[in-house]
């Protein structure tokens, strides 16, 4: 009987330390032995984002832990594992090295291959955890630090066919919640609070809504919601206000990828009209009904992470070191962290003012 491939996976891009065992499954999805994630939100509320060195503190006093009940809950001997996989970016430096390291560390100790994986391929990929997913297709990334549109055409082949040309959409989800006054980590909070407001009491713009083809920008809706709070005077109108950004993240992301879906059938033709929306704000509910909505509208299948892998999670960089195992796509033990990793690192830089679209 043919030995199933297990791979280990290490993620500390940011402020989670976690640690994953997938298994291949003989089939597109694999098995999830285990995927441990240690939040560090109690390390920075005090401060209302995240601090790098604290971050990077907090990861090399709690990775060997995770680590251990990770390989303890996959039911698994250590030995067993084919391959070691760990984020090498992008994310900060800091946190990089931290969990980077200790995945050389045990890939050289076992004498297993070792694979340095995109964190953003990590999310491109997340789907394929529970759902099978033929190339190419589109994905839409969603998350704190990035939103594109992008055409994935295989593994470690893809084509941007849109960017956010200043902040991405769960910046804007948090910095909204830090004016309205919720505790971070406040930007999946804002859903719960939109269900209590009323939707078309404040009018917010739409930046570039009507150009740049699927290009977006939230930094005028952020002033917008700064100007707003100024003048807020009771728990209600903070409640109108969540509803009212949360429809306006919702429409903008409805038009650009309607656009989007354009621009991929341009590209690829009908033969596979997928669209997979991955990131952390991919677990915003009324996002998924309204990108939902759309794909309906428009013939096109819609695939969503489970919730619980939709934020940073060890499984998903487990999930691309399984695809590149399948291939031999291995790396050095000196591969270096990136905090700067694009997906299509063809593609123009397009953040700034005086950018043209």
């Amino acid at each position: 009987m043919k030995k199933k491939t297990t791979i280990l996976g290490i993620e500390t891009s940011c402020d989670e330390t976690a640690v994953s065992i997938i298994q291949e499954n003989g089939s597109d999805k694999p098995l999830i032995l285990s995927n441990v994630v240690s939040s560090q939100v109690d390390v920075h509320k005090e401060f209302g984002g995240v601090v790098p060195e604290l971050a990077a503190r907090s990861h090399i006093e709690k990775i060997n832990l995770i680590a251990k009940k990770a390989i303890d809950e996959s039911k698994i001997k250590i030995k067993e594992i084919d391959a070691v996989a760990a984020t090498a970016g992008p994310g900060l430096i800091v946190c990089l090295s931290v969990g980077l390291n200790f995945g050389k560390t045990i890939a050289l100790s076992l004498k297993k291959p070792f694979i340095a994986v995109n964190h953003l391929e990590g999310h491109a990929l997340s789907p394929k955890l529970n759902s099978e997913i033929n190339y190419p297709y589109l994905l839409l990334l969603i998350s704190g630090g990035h939103t594109q549109f992008l055409s994935v055409e295989g593994l470690g082949k893809y084509k941007r066919l849109g960017t956010t040309i200043d902040d991405a959409v769960g910046e804007a989800f948090d910095k909204t919640a830090k004016l309205l006054g919720i505790e971070f980590p406040g930007g999946p909070k804002i859903e719960e609070y939109a269900k209590k407001g009323n939707s078309h009491r404040y009018e917010l713009p739409k930046p570039i809504i009507h150009k740049g083809g699927c290009n977006l920008s939230f930094a005028g809706l952020k002033t917008a919601v700064l100007r707003i709070t100024k003048q807020i005077k009771t728990e209600q109108e903070k409640y109108d206000l969540a509803s009212s950004f949360q429809k306006t993240i919702e429409e903008i992301l409805y038009k650009k990828s309607k656009v989007a879906f354009k621009e991929f059938k341009n590209i690829n033709g009908d033969k596979e009209n997928t669209f997979v929306v991955a990131g952390g704000v991919a677990a915003n509910k009324k996002i998924r009904e309204v990108l939902t909505k759309l794909c309906n509208e428009e013939n096109f299948d819609a695939i969503f992470p489970p919730i619980n892998l939709c934020g940073d999670n060890a499984a998903m960089i487990a999930m691309v070191g399984l695809e590149k195992f399948k291939i031999k796509q291995f790396n050095k033990l000196d591969y270096p962290a990136k905090p700067r990793w694009a997906l299509d690192e063809k593609a123009a830089f397009l953040k700034g003012a005086g950018v043209k679209l």
